[in-house]
């Protein structure tokens, strides 16, 4: 046993210094830090994973033994692991952060952890806990010194990587014990309105603040209340712990029954932070990420929130009551954010009533209102698209019902062009039927007027052709309505590189005159060659079939055919 000892220390004594001696002779660490003044360091921790022969230290945990069995059990009992090697690890450890304290290998905070396989199963623990107070104090003042110049009193856009840091730095309780959540979603805010005008750099600085007041919580906040755990499909379930009851009260006036004694004014400032992620992720987040924000709003609503339980009733309040519900003699419009919910009664079937709808509907896209929205129709017309394989949704209806007036197309063109957004869905179809929004407006003006064959082509550009495939519906609709034309074929070919392997277009017989085929080649030029493959199956099907056809043929046909087979590099 003492040999076997002595080998495992030794071998986990040289693992922890070949880590710190990597890290120290780095040279590109100085330049990380100067970044900005809100990095301290670059590692706050390291684990060791010890297996006898392998042992790994890393700042991150790989996971490389997730579900590793060994044959042998480990040689030390827990007891063993915490009383004899923690110790003798630790002041390994201890003895290098204080090497490294005043370079930028080391952050103001160091977490050391291990993995132990033991005689009564694996232990995996938390050793050591450093604090560099220098480098703490250090941070806080360019913590504040930043929030007074950049953010309280800048009028300049900010950097995401210092937006990076610091929401973290907000949320930290050993920076910032006592959380102040009004002072804290201020600052948070104040990053937004820097970085408005701004809008591919002001999503990396809302991502950054989601993640991290989500992390918050999940890991922090909730767990105090919820038990919780992970189902199946990675998502937390929760439940209330048997020890907490609320009363009917609001938060912001709570009565606790519980075994804990907890300061009421500590439960509903958080509540507000909680509540103030669920309607970023409502409103800014992609469509698989609203159910985390609406999971947030029930718990909030469950713990005592009156201002939740009005949220799920009538919306996040984002948005001025005038701009969520109208109501004139032709129609009346509701919205609720947090269900993506339009409700639209069409009160008298004209086109002033669909003018106004469409009206309500653009103007609050245009303020961030969720694009993958529900409709809910009250409407005595039942009118859909000429295109089999949609929902016959309400959604559907109302711009079906839009487009039997043609002087709404130019207003159902601008809905569309703002409605229009990559990996967005409408929230009531699913399946093969789910389809991005803005795609009845498009597909139904692209049907009626050559006036809207750009909207197509720029629909196209954007459609998720990897979970969606109502672009093949309407390609066959459009192909039969509007057939193979000058104007048609540049729709045709961009609708097609959207196209799934299911869809096959019955417009071989038109491209038998060699004037039409040409402008099928021509259109084909500035594709590559795997687009000019993709585009060429649903008409001709395989390669080898259009390589067929272009031996059989003749004189100008062949030339164009053959053209083709080059353009497919084949």
């Amino acid at each position: 046993m003492s040999v076997e000892y002595d080998q495992a220390m030794e071998e986990m004594v040289a693992a922890l210094h070949e880590w710190f001696n990597e890290q120290a002779n780095r040279n590109d660490l100085d330049d990380t830090v100067k970044r900005t003044t809100l990095q301290m360091g670059v590692f706050n921790k390291i684990l060791l994973d010890y297996r006898p022969g392998r042992t790994i230290v890393d700042s991150v945990d790989l996971g490389w033994d997730d579900g590793f069995k060994s044959k042998q059990a480990g040689i030390f009992t827990k007891e063993q692991v915490r009383t004899e090697i923690q110790p003798k690890l630790v002041e390994v450890v201890r003895g290098r952060l204080d090497e490294l304290a005043n370079t930028p290998v080391i952050d103001y905070r160091f977490t050391f952890r291990g993995k132990f396989p033991t005689t009564e199963g694996e232990l995996e623990l938390t050793m050591l806990e450093y604090i560099n107070e220098e480098k703490k104090q250090r941070l806080m003042e360019h913590i504040h010194t930043y929030i007074d110049k950049k953010l309280e009193n800048g009028t300049y856009p900010t950097k995401p990587l210092e937006s990076f840091f610091l929401v973290n730095h907000l949320l930290n309780p050993k920076l910032f014990p006592e959380l102040d959540v009004a002072w804290t979603i201020r600052q948070y805010d104040r990053i937004l309105e820097l970085n408005k005008d701004r809008q591919e750099a002001l999503a990396e600085h809302r991502g950054y603040i989601i993640r991290t007041v989500r992390r918050w919580a999940e890991n922090q906040f909730l767990p105090q209340y919820y038990d919780v755990q992970t189902s199946a499909y990675r998502t937390n379930e929760y439940t209330l712990k048997p020890d907490i009851a609320w009363g009917s009260s609001d938060m912001e006036h709570v009565e606790l029954h519980s075994s804990e004694s907890l300061n009421q004014a500590s439960v509903s400032q958080p509540i507000d932070l909680l509540l103030y992620v669920a309607v970023m992720i409502l409103r800014f987040e992609p469509s698989y990420s609203k159910s985390r924000g609406l999971t947030f709003l029930e718990l909030a609503k469950e713990l005592g929130s009156k201002r939740a339980a009005r949220m799920i009733a009538e919306g996040s309040g984002a948005y001025a009551k005038e701009d969520t519900h109208v109501k004139t003699e032709q129609v009346e419009c509701k919205a609720n954010d947090v269900f993506a919910l339009m409700t639209i009664h069409i009160r008298k079937e004209e086109p002033e009533a669909y003018q106004q709808a469409l009206a309500f509907i653009i103007h609050l896209l245009k303020q961030g209102f969720p694009k993958n929205y529900k409709i809910k129709l009250k409407s005595s017309v039942k009118q859909y698209l000429p295109i089999k394989g949609l929902a016959k949704s309400d959604t559907h209806r109302f711009f079906a019902n839009a487009l039997e007036y043609p002087e709404l197309h130019p207003l159902l063109e601008e809905y569309a062009r703002e409605a229009i957004q990559e990996f967005e869905f409408y929230q009531d179809t699913e399946s093969e039927k789910s389809c991005m929004p803005g795609s009845y407006a498009t597909f139904g003006l692209g049907l009626v007027n050559e006036q809207y064959f750009p909207l197509v082509e720029y629909y196209m550009g954007e459609v998720d052709d990897e979970h969606q495939l109502v672009q093949d519906k309407f390609t066959a609709a459009f192909a039969e309505k509007q057939g193979v034309t000058r104007h048609s074929v540049p729709v045709l070919v961009a609708s097609l590189r959207r196209s799934t392997d299911s869809l096959k277009l019955k417009i071989q017989p038109e491209l038998e005159n060699d004037e039409t085929l040409e402008l099928l080649v021509r259109q084909m030029q500035s594709l590559k060659r795997n687009e000019v493959e993709h585009v060429i199956y649903p008409i001709f099907g395989k390669v080898e079939k259009l390589a067929t056809l272009a031996r059989k043929a003749q004189g100008r046909r062949k030339e164009l055919l053959l053209d083709l087979l080059r353009a497919a590099g084949k």
